[in-house]
């Protein structure tokens, strides 16, 4: 289960893009979320059910940041 989610812009115009971060099993994750919705890990990705992590990003990142 992902905790602590945050993420950022990563510009400060209205250009898409950006930051996260999470604990996922004691780990701390971080990555870049794309316009296109495509992950790109700053750290290695969970190697435990890495499918069902990305899922959770994708939609935490829908309520978060399209859902406004």
């Amino acid at each position: 289960m992902i905790q602590h989610f945050q993420y950022k812009k990563m510009y400060e115009s209205d250009l898409p893009g950006w930051t996260f971060s999470f604990t996922y099993q004691g780990e701390q994750i971080r990555g870049i979320y794309h316009k296109n919705g495509q992950i790109e890990w700053s750290t290695p990705s969970p190697v435990k059910d890495p499918d069902k992590v990305e899922k959770q990003i994708h939609d935490l990142m829908l309520f978060h940041v399209y859902g406004d």
